[in-house]
C-alpha cells in the first residue's frame, strides 16, 4: 500500500491540474470500490469547484466549494492499486512515483473527472482497494476514518516530547507503536525500518523506554523524530518509493528505493560506516522488519 510519501507526491502531482477547477461533470462506473460511492455521487460533485487539495495521513482531501450540502470533502485512497491519470488530448501522465508503471488499462478505470478544455482525472484501481466518500467539512475531524489519527510526522506536533507521551506505559514492541495511526498518522513499513536504522533505535525495544520515568523524552526518542522527518521529506523529493507501481507526474520513476539502508536488503552489509554489521529480516505481527541488530540497539 503507497505510504505517506507516495500520497504526497500524488497530491502534488494533482493540485496543478484540480486546485481552482470546476468538476464539468464526474463519470462513476461502477457503484462501489472498496466501499459503496456516495450516493447520487457523480450529481453531488458536477459544478462544483476544488478549492484546495491537501492530504491527512494515506487519505488525499479535496476541498469543495459550497453546494446543496453545503461544504464538503472528497476523501480519496489509493488502497493497493489505485492511482491517478491527468489526460489531456492525445498526453497522460500518472501523477505520484511508483516503481513500476501503474494500470492504465481502461477496465479498471472506475472514475472519470471532466475538467473541461479536453481535460481528464482518471481514477483506475485493479483491485478496487481504494475508496471515495464525501463527508461535509464541519463533519471531517469527527469521521470515523479520521477521528483517532495522531500527529502528522512532518507536523509541528510530532516531537520528541510528544511521542515520549505517546508512547509512555506501553509495553508493545517500538516499530508497532510507530505503526499505530493513533500514535503518528501516515507511516508504514518502509519508513519506520528506516528511520529506525537512521536513528540507531531496535525495532524490538520496548515502545515504554522513549520516556523517562519523569515522562520525558529520551535522546533515542529526540534522535527518532529527526529520523522519521529525514527520510520522508527524502522520499518526496525522491518522488516516493512503493515497490509497486508508482510513477510521478512526469512519469519517471522515483528513485528513493535504491537508496534504501535496510528495507528489502536482508544479507546485504549494514551501511552504517565502521558498523560490519549485517541487514537481518524478522516478521513483526506478520510483516517484515529489516535492521541490523549491531548498530540499533
Amino acid at each position: 500500500m503507497p505510504e505517506l510519501p507516495e500520497v504526497e507526491t500524488v497530491r502534488r502531482g494533482l493540485a496543478p491540474a484540480l486546485e481552482g477547477a470546476r468538476l464539468a461533470s464526474v463519470e462513476a462506473r461502477r457503484p462501489d470500490l472498496r466501499w459503496p460511492l456516495p450516493e447520487r455521487f457523480a450529481e453531488r460533485l458536477a459544478g462544483r469547484q476544488v478549492v484546495a487539495l491537501g492530504r491527512r495521513a494515506k487519505y488525499l482531501l479535496a476541498d469543495l466549494d459550497a453546494g446543496a450540502d453545503g461544504p464538503e470533502v472528497l476523501v480519496m485512497h489509493l488502497g493497493m492499486s489505485g492511482s491517478f491519470r491527468i489526460e489531456t488530448g492525445d498526453e497522460a501522465v500518472t501523477p505520484g512515483a511508483f516503481a513500476l508503471p501503474r494500470s492504465k488499462a481502461a477496465a479498471h478505470d472506475h472514475v472519470v473527472f471532466h475538467l473541461g478544455s479536453g481535460l481528464h482525472i482518471i481514477y483506475n484501481d485493479p483491485r478496487r482497494f481504494g475508496a471515495m466518500l464525501l463527508v461535509r467539512r464541519t463533519e471531517l475531524e469527527n469521521h470515523p476514518l479520521f477521528r483517532g489519527l495522531g500527529p502528522e510526522p512532518l507536523g509541528n506536533a510530532f516531537d520528541a516530547s510528544y511521542l515520549a507521551q505517546a508512547c509512555a506505559g506501553r509495553s508493545t514492541s517500538l516499530k508497532a507503536a510507530l505503526l499505530d495511526q493513533t500514535v503518528v498518522a501516515g507511516l508504514g513499513n518502509i519508513y519506520v525500518s528506516e528511520a529506525l536504522h537512521r536513528a540507531g533505535v531496535s525495532p524490538l525495544r520496548t515502545a515504554a523506554t522513549l520516556a523517562t520515568r519523569a515522562g520525558d523524552p529520551t535522546v533515542r526518542a529526540e534522535r527518532i523524530v529527526a529520523a522519521v522527518r529525514a527520510v520522508l521529506g527524502e522520499a518526496i523529493a525522491a518522488g516516493g518509493s512503493t515497490l509497486r507501481d508508482h510513477a510521478q507526474v512526469d512519469g519517471t520513476l522515483g528513485y528513493f528505493q535504491h537508496t534504501f539502508r535496510v528495507y528489502d536488503r536482508e544479507g546485504a552489509p549494514c551501511p552504517t560506516p565502521g558498523c560490519g554489521g549485517i541487514v537481518r529480516r524478522m516478521v513483526q505481527a506478520g510483516r517484515s522488519t529489516f535492521y541490523c541488530a549491531r548498530c540499533q540497539r
